[in-house]
């Protein structure tokens, strides 16, 4: 099978006047490139005249060096397709082949910064697709014609801005959209120049942190809480001041014992991540009061509001702010799908020159391609009806987990959070020796994808237990997945 590398060719070096003819360079480039393993057994090479005009030489030394390889057995003729490196060449070692031996670690120097982040773990329960997966929404359902047809009109006729302009903050047509969108569904206080297009809410965060954060700035993070942003903090050399949380969200008042004055707070009021509990207007007022004191900054991580089942959305933490001390952060990964990596940032007016200064440092701006097809799906009202119906379809998703979840474990296992959002966190108070981690790793390898509770939590106090995603689940699939789950338990 013809791979993406055939055709191409290493760099080969040629001397017009050198002491060698050319076509003994070129075959002693070619030669020493697939000793060097960067040419493979199979790979087709480019064809003579190719090479040719890329060498700037005459046909002929390219011939002369293919015909030598040919002789050699380094290259192999196929009729009708061409020329390829020999497919019976054996593993190459030695002075060529033999991979560079890393020098020791102690030599590999690297940025502290890069060392305070944990290594990426490629954890079972994040690997597969389907039963309680985390962050997966029904992308069956997404109305693929819509956006294929939108796709379509800009790919065939695309706006000359969209493929010159290099705003950082992103499409002006995008921004102005999203701006009516969130003042609107949101209650989020903005104009459109206050909106940053990002790369996902990662992006926005890590914007963020470089924006207003020093390294070793106290920074207060719910507990437990949403890990990637959690990393990101660290990736910055932030120190992380866990604050704990309960019902009513995060504990304002354990915060100030723990660190009176952070620079930041991290937090997800509208539905706690992992906890689900929506945050109290007592503790809002709180939190909001405090920071205008302090002259602390507030990210509002707004990762999933928009599916509220029991009552309608609450409205955003940053629509309260008199004090424009709160970033509101948003994506677009839970109501679409998560491979578009758009999200966005809402900041106060008087940091705009600063976030525009970083960002082009960073990326200049945001591809505009999607954010053409993004902004024609809000305006034509398509992103408001698929809010509507997929609100609906995961209201009944949520209430059959729910409910076959209590006929199976009874008043043994407790649930928390709100009505809303996509994931559903439980514990199992009776059960004894709980280790959520090899559970959800035995779990992967049953076709059932539990994220453990016990990592979102940086203390030693951890809550044992699982978040349960039922974005991509039908009502047909999840009775018999919750009956799975009791099985490995062993608790009926």
């Amino acid at each position: 099978m013809r791979t993406a590398s055939d055709g191409l060719m290493p760099v080969v070096a040629v001397q017009r006047g050198g002491p060698l003819p050319l076509h003994r360079q070129i075959c002693d480039g070619l030669r020493a490139a697939i000793l060097r393993q960067e040419l493979r057994p199979g790979q087709r090479v480019p064809s003579s005249r190719s090479l040719a005009a890329d060498l700037g030489v005459s046909r002929i030394p390219v011939l002369d060096a293919y015909a030598q390889l040919l002789a050699e057995g380094y290259f192999e003729a196929r009729a009708g397709a061409g020329t390829f490196v020999s497919s019976t060449l054996p593993e190459i070692t030695g002075a060529y082949g033999a991979p560079l031996a890393p020098p020791p670690p102690a030599r590999r120097r690297l940025a502290r910064r890069a060392t305070l982040v944990p290594n990426y773990e490629r954890a079972p329960w994040r690997m597969g697709w389907g039963p309680f997966g985390l962050h997966q929404s029904a992308v069956d359902h997404l109305p693929f014609a819509v956006w294929g047809r939108l796709a379509l009109r800009h790919a065939r006729n695309p706006r000359a801005g969209a493929l010159q302009q290099l705003n950082p903050l992103g499409l002006p047509r995008l921004r102005e959209t999203l701006c009516t969108y969130l003042r609107t569904a949101r209650g989020v206080r903005c104009e459109p120049g206050q909106i940053m297009i990002v790369g996902g809410s990662q992006h926005g965060l890590d914007l963020i942190a470089r924006v207003l954060c020093d390294s070793g700035a106290p920074v207060w993070i719910e507990e437990p809480g949403y890990w990637l942003a959690r990393n990101v903090f660290l990736a910055s050399g932030c120190r992380l001041v866990p604050v704990p949380v309960d019902q009513e969200g995060l504990d304002v008042a354990a915060g100030l014992r723990l660190c009176p004055k952070p620079r930041l707070v991290y937090v997800t009021p509208s539905h706690q991540f992992p906890l689900g509990a929506i945050m109290s207007a007592t503790r809002r007022m709180q939190l909001l009061a405090w920071a205008q004191r302090a002259g602390a900054w507030i990210v509002e991580d707004d990762y999933d509001s928009e599916y509220c089942y029991g009552t309608q959305p609450v409205p955003s933490l940053q629509g309260l702010d008199a004090g424009a001390r709160v970033l509101y952060v948003g994506t677009f990964s839970k109501v679409l799908f998560p491979a578009l990596r758009l999200g966005y940032v809402v900041f106060p007016p008087d940091l705009l020159d600063r976030f525009l200064a970083v960002r082009h440092a960073m990326d200049i701006c945001p591809p505009y391609f999607n954010q053409e097809v993004l902004a024609d799906f809000i305006a034509d009202g398509h992103f408001a009806r698929h809010i509507q119906r997929m609100r609906a379809r995961y209201r009944e998703r949520r209430a059959t987990l729910v409910a076959a979840l209590r006929a199976a474990f009874g008043d043994r296992i407790e649930l928390h959070g709100a009505e809303t959002g996509l994931h559903l966190p439980v514990t199992f108070a009776a059960a004894r020796g709980f280790d959520d981690v090899a559970l959800a790793t035995a779990a992967a390898q049953q076709g059932l994808w539990l994220w453990p509770l016990s990592p979102a939590s940086l203390g030693r106090a951890r809550r044992q237990g699982f978040i349960l995603g039922f974005g991509s689940s039908s009502t047909r699939e999840i009775p018999a997945a919750v009956q799975q789950l009791q099985r490995l338990l062993a608790f009926a």
